[in-house]
């Protein structure tokens, strides 16, 4: 059984779970009626089935190349391009004004979730650009968005961020790419910058790169950084790809996985650039497309397990070995306990983290049409919580397709690895799920954790509502979401940031564990007495949520014990 996209799913989150009629009863999204959204969510579907999963093990077994220091990409990539950027799914979420859709957040995040399910190689490409779209709508001068957004929208020209240098890393406060004014308004770029996903291609006309740089001058650290439109081809008079810019792509990483998308090591020398902002204002800029990268990042996590639980699934209802006592089985694996087990694990943990995730969405498009600070401010804490759970679900879930496969798993003509593979990055991309973590306890909890109080609130009325159906899920969620919201209390408490630290990884998982399984109730409820969502709903429940426990107990041992194990002890 090939890959095939849960619109349905969606849909059941959309209308049940996540609220997203709010967004429709507001002015700016008011289009967006059910019956839209179902038609776009159909043909998303079609095309992430029909054309893009055949195109999956393509990126896999024909990697990108650089030849002569032109990237060759994989076979067929760039036919499916071609169907995502006609399709006009580049620009689902951009304005109308230059020629996006001006579709609600969300939708664009159920579709970039079927699209990395069917092939998360050739999706980046076009996520990249989606944020980079975004960032030119909120910084950039008329001037370049008039010039940039359409060619970005329509898909003739592809987008990058270029924030990584060789010895900065994730501490991008340490770049030291330069950019020194040419005297016409434009900027002369130099510095090489690491891991610039999809820096290049053979089937766009253009590659626009948004790179971080320091003006002569600029102060040390984040707040002397600058954001630069930099194109590999500069436009002409006539907005026309013109002469080659003094960039090249150095080389291509070779990576464990996602051996579609190039990644590729960029030198600018005296690069023509444009810059975009304030002058020294370029990290609040590239936030912006770092956001949207990061809720992007998190349903590439959950579209890779969505593949990888449906293979497991296909796999295990074929596959006969051994006997089992299951009264009506149908005499394969999945009548086993422990594969039972494997599968409901990702199943439900895959509903946990796109609820988390199209929350995150939800919020956001509510923020964008409301202004309302405290929309902001759900979108601002869910955020971390969406990227770090959606892409830790994608790997636990993948490695958990590998052994419902037993040892076909690792034989690699079956496919299982791949996903294994091509996921694991994602808990690298657009900050370390670490990052995540302690920005989480740390610059989203500067309210005093108030973001965090609204959404355990919600959770223990939500709790309370179902407690006449299900009294003992119920009780189970309200008693979780209690339990945080003490550790939360302990958190906010801690002068010493790394008291908060220390925990917390623990903590932004146990979060996720709480309102995971405060999705799953609502499910039930939804679904309005005993079926499979309820089921489901019980296992994570009763067997997933109970690690919230551990979890924040580690939360308030704080740094002692971890920080008095000294680097001489762990080499011992």
């Amino acid at each position: 059984m090939p890959y095939r996209a849960p619109t349905s799913e969606f849909q059941f989150i959309f209308d049940n779970i996540v609220g997203l009629e709010q967004t429709r009863a507001t002015e700016k999204f008011s289009d967006a009626t059910s019956d839209v959204i179902e038609a776009i969510l159909a043909e998303a579907g079609k095309l992430s089935d029909d054309v893009l999963a055949p195109l999956n093990r393509n990126g896999d077994l024909e990697p990108a190349t650089l030849e002569n220091g032109v990237v060759r990409c994989s076979s067929g990539f760039d036919a499916g391009y071609a169907a995502i950027a006609e399709g006009g799914w580049i620009g689902s979420s951009a304005s109308e004004e230059f020629g996006g859709m001006g579709l609600p957040f969300s939708v664009t995040t159920a579709v970039n979730d079927m699209m990395s399910g069917a092939c998360l190689a050739l999706q980046l490409n076009p996520l990249l650009s989606q944020g980079q779209i975004e960032a030119l709508e909120h910084h950039a001068s008329d001037e370049i968005k008039a010039l940039y957004l359409p060619k970005l929208i329509s898909g003739e020209w592809s987008g990058t961020m270029n924030l990584t240098e060789p010895s900065a890393g994730s501490d991008v406060g340490a770049l030291s790419s330069k950019a020194v004014p040419n005297g016409d308004g434009t900027y002369a770029i130099t510095g090489q910058k690491i891991f610039i996903s999809w820096g290049d291609n053979d089937f766009t006309e253009n590659v626009c790169h948004l790179v971080l740089a320091r003006l002569p001058d600029a102060a040390p650290g984040t707040r002397g950084i600058s954001l630069f439109m930099v194109p590999k081809l500069i436009p002409d008079e006539n907005g026309k790809p013109g002469v080659a810019n003094t960039l090249k792509v150095v080389s291509l990483e070779h990576k464990t996985g996602l051996h579609g998308s190039p990644t590729a090591m960029m030198d600018f020398d005296g690069a023509k650039g444009w810059i975009v902002g304030a002058e020294n204002g370029g990290m609040k800029a590239m936030f912006t497309m770092m956001n949207n990268a990061r809720l992007g990042v998190a349903v590439e996590g959950i579209g890779v397990a969505e593949a990888a639980f449906q293979k497991a699934l296909e796999y295990a209802n074929e596959r006969k070995q051994g006997r089992t006592a299951v009264e009506g089985g149908n005499g394969t694996i999945v009548d086993h306990a422990d594969v039972r087990r494997m599968l409901a694990t990702m199943k439900s943990q895959i509903f946990a983290a796109r609820s988390i995730a199209l929350s995150c969405a939800v919020a956001i498009d509510m923020a964008n049409a409301t202004k309302d600070a405290e929309w902001r401010d759900r979108a601002a804490f869910l955020t971390p919580i969406a990227k770090a759970y959606g892409t830790d679900v994608g790997i636990n879930v993948s490695e958990l397709g590998v052994q419902v496969h037993g040892g076909m798993g690792y034989v690699e003509e079956t496919g299982a690895g791949q996903f294994s593979r091509d996921v694991r990055v994602t808990a690298i991309y657009e900050g370390t799920n670490g990052i995540q973590a302690m920005d989480l306890v740390a610059r989203k909890m500067m309210d005093g954790g108030d973001a965090a109080y609204r959404l355990l609130e919600e959770i223990e009325q939500n709790a309370e509502s179902a407690r006449a159906k299900f009294p003992i899920m119920a009780e189970a969620v309200w008693s979780a979401a209690e339990t945080l919201r003490e550790a939360t209390e302990w958190l906010v408490a801690q002068d010493d940031l790394n008291d908060r630290f220390a925990g917390a990884v623990p903590y932004l998982r146990a979060f996720a564990l709480v309102w995971g399984s405060h999705a799953q109730l609502m499910a039930a409820v939804a679904e309005g007495g005993e079926g499979p969502r309820t089921r489901l709903a019980r296992f994570f429940v009763k067997r997933l949520l109970p690690e919230h426990g551990a979890l924040l107990a580690h939360v308030r041992e704080g740094r002692g014990d971890l920080m008095a194990i000294s680097a001489e002890d762990l080499a011992s």
